[in-house]
């Protein structure tokens, strides 16, 4: 359904896209993760037909969206980070003008008002845009992409500024579009992606450095265990005894302190479990264990990890 070959995008000496290419099949929901100015927005906006490439090919169900524009966009909803909003107009005025500048041919009313339906903006239906809060307006920038049931959905960072609980709701919306269409979904948020898309592709300084399942993903994420642990104790002789403990590979004391018990983030080695071992050796002393929890790895994290198997696996491969 989406096809992506070998794009490239410069800015003079600088490539916002080196080599990418990828494909989406009907019915994926896929995750384009990276940091700021890895590379996801453009490559948004050339598979929209916003910004051409240097060279490489983008299609839509075997439509080149840079020879056949027109024909390719019909096949696109898109909702890019900056929702393409006329505040002056009421949400009725505005999705109207969207179905009227798409040629949409469904029944006009039905059409909108599943949709409004599906994002939950039936009750602001008549208010204008400017007075809605950010989360109603992501939700109008969501509707105005579903106009016209494009085959291809494609959202730019959809929970940038929304509340912890319309970021529930856009993701099970996600899902819930993932059923019958395709999905494409950018973002810099790990747990974004991991929440709702089937597959993720990682790209950093323009160029893919994992498209994998997200299963697959995730187990490698599992390889390294952190917590962050608060022990009731005197902060150098805890660090000390932490540091000293066997299949601990870093530890390091946190700026937090509640009443005597500090906090230390504890790092351990693939496939080892230091829970028991740091609760014997503390009970030992006598310092109380007053809080444990996990920490997810970061997106830096992520990207110095796959970054090393992908350098470790070229190596094999060069020996061999």
């Amino acid at each position: 359904m989406v096809k992506i070959e070998h794009l490239v995008k410069s800015y003079g000496q600088n490539f916002a896209l080196d080599d990418v290419s990828f494909t989406v099949e009907k019915g994926e929901v896929v995750g384009l993760l990276g940091p700021n100015g890895a590379g996801k927005s453009t490559t948004m906006n050339i598979l929209t037909g916003f910004l051409s490439s240097n060279s490489g090919k983008a299609e839509i169900n075997g439509i080149d969206i840079l020879e056949h524009p027109q024909e390719a966009k019909k096949l696109v909803g898109y909702l890019p980070e900056q929702p393409p909003l006329y505040l002056e107009m009421t949400v009725e005025e505005y999705l109207n003008f969207v179905y009227d500048l798409k040629k949409c041919t469904f029944n006009r009313k039905k059409h909108l008002r599943e949709i409004c339906e599906v994002v939950r903006i039936t009750d602001v239906y008549k208010r204008v845009i400017r007075n809605l809060s950010k989360g109603y307006r992501q939700r109008v920038g969501i509707a105005q992409a579903l106009i016209g049931n494009p085959e291809v959905i494609i959202f730019d960072e959809p929970t940038v500024g929304v509340d912890p609980k319309q970021v529930i709701e856009i993701r099970n919306l996600i899902r819930t579009l993932g059923k019958e269409h395709t999905v494409i979904v950018s973002t810099h948020i790990l747990s974004e992606v991991q929440a709702t898309c089937n597959r993720i592709i990682i790209i950093n300084r323009g160029k893919i450095i994992a498209n994998e399942r997200t299963e697959e993903i995730t187990r490698t994420l599992e390889d390294v265990r952190r917590f962050k642990i608060k022990v009731a104790g005197p902060q150098t002789e805890v660090l000390e005894l932490l540091r000293g403990r066997q299949g601990i590979t870093y530890v390091e004391a946190l700026p937090e302190r509640e009443g005597d018990a500090y906090a230390f983030l504890c790092e351990s080695a693939p496939n080892t479990d230091m829970r028991k071992s740091i609760f014997y050796a503390l009970a030992d002393k006598g310092w109380p264990i007053m809080g444990l929890e996990p920490i997810g790895m970061s997106l830096e994290d992520v990207f110095i990890k796959l970054i090393d198997k992908k350098a470790e696996s070229a190596k094999r491969i060069s020996r061999g």
